[in-house]
């Protein structure tokens, strides 16, 4: 290169700009590479220095070149006042430090270069060894937001995300990743990631862990921290995470200099994993690049497997209980889902109905000969009859949450993997420790066709035509205030596809939905279970479509979300999120200008109804400004025609149906 030594000519020259941008007696930050430059013009001349000042790295190309008392001109720092030479990097004397490195500058035909010594292989870090170890363990997907804590393992995630070893969504807000990550886990029985910063960023989590925890749904939470040398006497964002963390998660452990990180990674995917819970590393900012020659660790022979059989004795006294039963009804909770095919098969041996718990909709279709529906509160009347007429309840991976409404003092066979589940809220005749799968195929074989037994699967059919004919009456009430939620799941029901997932928020909207909405083939459908959180709908959309991205079985399978307005309201912005990854996900939002549900509770408490009254966009427009698809329907006969659209449409796509608040 003219005019350059050979030293200079081994250099890297990388261009950070134009003479132009950057006026005399001036500064600015410019970036060679990830070399972070302070760029001078001062006296017709150029420099490049060192963009870090020592005194907590205050940007000095964010600062300005001024006079100090002895008429010399200096670069001052913006953050704390200190000061160097524009164009050698020394300090006027009595800093703590001998001056800024300077780079080599070369300015050609307006252009200005920066010459760096050629990039060196990056060391392998603590957040290296251990991103490898999540990838080994399983972990497909991280939602999260980059910061200034946790960059050391952002850099790390991103190096796999280069190699296509991992996939990262970058949300709007951390509350977001958190319902994104607990969907994701309920979908697969795999964690997904979740990226925050200290402080702030860690604490938005917090919602989302415990809709995981109490839903048991794997994830792994990882935080930044600040750095070990100020961590506990108050720093910014210096708040105690492990206490924070402690009653959500299962693991919760800091990443040490001195620790076993990777093995910490490993333990932490086990937790989430096998106890189908939360585990939590804690990274500070210093720890996060710490050179690490630790090989990373792999799930092979620390794993199990998990179909556990029940005890013999346990299976013949159930066998008896069923065989004796004259109306024996089966109900299944979201933990039986893997062992669906299973219960289908024993129930149609049995002509036993199968009653869901409303997390587990879907887990038989509707229009399957056996099938009650939803039991409970967001259920149908089919269902409660079947529960009413019962002399024997078979209870399949179900938790039995008040709002399902089963019979405690019906005769009950419970069967789960969890110990602690069975009896939990009250005695059942039988309790009964083992995977569901596995007891169905024993039942399967021991149980044998009753001759007394009634004939339910004709009762069931006399049953749905009952609720059918009423779900017809009711489309035809009209207040004139807006459309009936019966008439919008009444069209997704016949539109959706057979293997949609439904992710559905929290109100009127999802009561509607599991009365409503008769499901087909292998639909499911995604909830905020038993912390029932608002605003879960949309963010567990971005987690379920993530999901269909990562697993062979979920591929291709469209994504359909569920909100009221006062649900989306609580994380819009992340429609953004699916418009940047290009995520074909469907939202239907039931605008009615109120919180509903707590208008309801408000009359039904006779309380005056106050306080639940909306301001609210057209939401439809706001589809639209965001980059996706926005359409608006007030009308019937528009519902059916723009929901097609909407769900054939490739990309995001927003359906406002403006909804009568009393009609639900």
């Amino acid at each position: 290169m003219k005019g350059k030594d050979m030293a200079n000519e081994a250099l890297d020259w990388i261009s950070v700009g134009y003479v132009e941008d950057l006026p005399e007696g001036r500064v600015k930050t410019v970036t060679a590479r990830t070399t972070s430059i302070c760029l001078v013009h001062f006296d017709g001349q150029w420099a490049a220095m060192d963009n870090r000042c020592p005194h907590q790295n205050g940007p000095l190309g964010e600062g300005s070149i001024e006079k100090g008392v002895d008429d010399q001109c200096w670069v001052r720092c913006p953050w704390h006042g200190w000061d160097f030479d524009p164009l050698t990097g020394k300090p006027p004397g009595g800093h703590e430090d001998t001056g800024q490195k300077m780079f080599p500058i070369d300015v050609r035909d307006g252009e200005i270069f920066v010459g760096l010594e050629p990039e060196p292989e990056a060391p392998r870090t603590i957040s290296d060894a251990m991103v490898e170890t999540f990838v080994n363990w399983g972990l497909k997907s991280v939602f999260g937001m980059v910061g200034h804590s946790n960059l050391g393992l952002a850099e790390a995630i991103r190096l796999k995300v280069g190699s296509k070893d991992l996939k990262y969504y970058g949300i709007r807000h951390e509350g977001a990743a958190a319902f994104a990550a607990s969907a994701y886990g309920k979908l697969t029985g795999m964690p997904a990631g979740c990226l925050t910063i200290a402080g702030p960023g860690a604490t938005n989590l917090l919602t989302g862990m415990w809709d995981a925890k109490v839903d048991r749904a794997p994830v792994l939470a990882l935080t930044g921290q600040v750095q070990t040398q100020v961590l506990g006497p108050g720093a910014f964002q210096d708040i105690d995470l492990a206490s924070a963390f402690a009653a959500v998660s299962r693991f919760s452990q800091p990443v040490l200099g001195g620790a076993n990180a990777v093995e910490l990674a490993a333990l932490a995917c086990k937790n989430a994993i096998i106890n189908q819970d939360v585990a939590h590393l804690i990274f500070p900012d210093d720890v996060q690049t710490v050179p690490s020659d630790k090989p990373a660790s792999h799930p092979e022979g620390r794993i199990s497997r998990v179909d556990v059989t029940p005890s013999a004795s346990d299976l013949d006294a159930a066998t008896d209980k069923i065989n004796a039963a004259k109306r024996p009804i089966i109900i299944v909770g979201h933990g039986a889902f893997d062992a669906r095919e299973k219960i289908i098969a024993l129930a149609e041996k049995l002509g036993a109905p199968v009653l869901t718990t409303f997390k587990a909709k879907g887990l038989i279709p509707d229009d399957h000969p056996n099938a009650a529906g939803v039991l409970g509160r967001s259920g149908t009347p089919i269902a409660s009859w079947f529960m009413n007429e019962t002399d024997l309840i078979i209870a399949l991976g179900a938790s039995f949450s008040n709002h399902s409404g089963i019979e405690p003092s019906k005769s009950i066979i419970q069967v789960d993997y969890d110990r602690m589940q069975l009896g939990k809220f009250h005695p059942v005749d039988l309790p009964v420790w083992g995977e569901v799968g596995v007891f169905c195929d024993s039942m399967a074989i021991r149980v044998k066709p009753n001759t007394k037994a009634v004939d339910q699967v004709n009762e069931l059919a006399d049953r749905w035509r009952i609720w059918r004919d009423e779900k017809t009456m009711r489309l035809t009430e009209d207040h004139g205030t807006g459309l009936h939620s019966a008439a919008v799941f009444k069209a997704l029901s016949e539109l959706a596809p057979d293997d949609a997932i439904f992710a559905v928020d929290v109100g009127n909207n999802t009561y509607s939905f599991g009365r409503y909405l008769e499901t087909k083939g292998t639909q499911r459908v995604l909830m905020s279970g038993y912390l029932g959180s608002i605003g879960f709908g949309l963010p567990a959309a971005l987690g379920a479509w993530a999901a269909a991205q990562d697993f062979d079985a979920l591929k291709g399978r469209k994504v359909i979300s569920i909100s009221g307005d006062g649900g989306f309201g609580q994380y819009p912005m992340e429609f953004t999120t699916a418009v940047k990854y290009g995520m074909n996900i469907t939202h239907l939002l039931l605008h009615n200008g109120q919180l509903g549900k707590i208008s309801k509770e408000q009359r039904a408490g006779e309380w005056p109804v106050w306080e639940t009254d909306l301001v609210n966009p057209p939401f439809s427009a706001f589809a639209r400004l965001c980059g996706g698809i926005g359409e608006k329907v007030t009308e019937a006969d528009q519902i059916a025609p723009v929901l097609k659209e909407a769900l054939a449409a490739d990309g995001p796509a927003l359906v406002e149906f403006m909804t009568d608040a009393e009609l639900v």
